[in-house]
């Protein structure tokens, strides 16, 4: 009875290390985001090109060490100055990233640890030209107006705010997920008296303005 036991919970155990090994190497999941989001809870945001890279021993795949030269940054002035490297896990199923090498600016978000900048698959990091007009004027200045504003995502309907802060987001019911149309075009904004709401702010005449400066 005792020996059967033992059996079926070395069974049981053999089964559980199974699946732990299966999430590891079955790849990277992310909870989507709206770009907004990954501004707010981002350390640091900047734009940069990549221009090197270099394996690193640590961690078991490694890290990837990625040289950049930053244009600009958005946010993260009282973490560091100018950034210099990017951290990420060598491995993609650790949610490593991998970026292309003096060909594209990137729109790079991540975390500071020790004075390093760690990013991943789960941050939002695109490619700078790929950013339609209002990402690029919402990481510019208009994602922070929001930070105090809550993105509620809607995966079924009936959806509804809970709070006077709050804007339903609900690309995923029509866009199959991310990136929607409230993804590419709208920032969530605090209003007067703390109430939140979309907003796009695309004008004519801020067309021209926008298209006359890069952010």
């Amino acid at each position: 009875m005792q020996s059967g036991y033992h059996q079926h919970l070395i069974s049981m155990l053999f089964v559980f290390s199974s699946l732990q090994v299966y999430q590891l190497t079955e790849g990277c999941s992310c909870a989507l985001s709206h770009p907004q989001d990954a501004f707010c809870n981002s350390d640091i945001v900047i734009r940069a090109k990549v221009v090197g890279k270099k394996l690193l021993s640590d961690g078991p795949f490694g890290t990837m060490r990625y040289t950049v030269k930053q244009m600009k940054m958005y946010k993260g002035f009282d973490k560091i100055q100018h950034v210099q490297h990017i951290y990420t896990d060598a491995s993609e199923s650790l949610c490593g990233v991998k970026f292309d090498i003096n060909k594209y600016q990137y729109l790079i978000t991540g975390r500071v640890y020790e004075g390093k900048v760690y990013t991943g698959l789960c941050n939002f990091n695109e490619g700078w030209e790929r950013l339609s007009l209002a990402q690029k004027k919402g990481f510019n200045h208009r994602y922070q107006l929001g930070c105090n504003c809550r993105i509620k995502p809607c995966h079924y309907l009936p959806c509804f705010v809970t709070s006077k802060n709050e804007c339903l987001w609900t690309d995923m019911l029509s866009h199959f997920g991310y990136p929607g149309y409230q993804s590419r075009h709208y920032a969530c904004i605090q209003q007067k008296e703390g109430y939140c709401s979309w907003y796009r702010g695309m004008t004519t005449r801020d067309k021209t303005a926008i298209n006359a400066t890069d952010p």
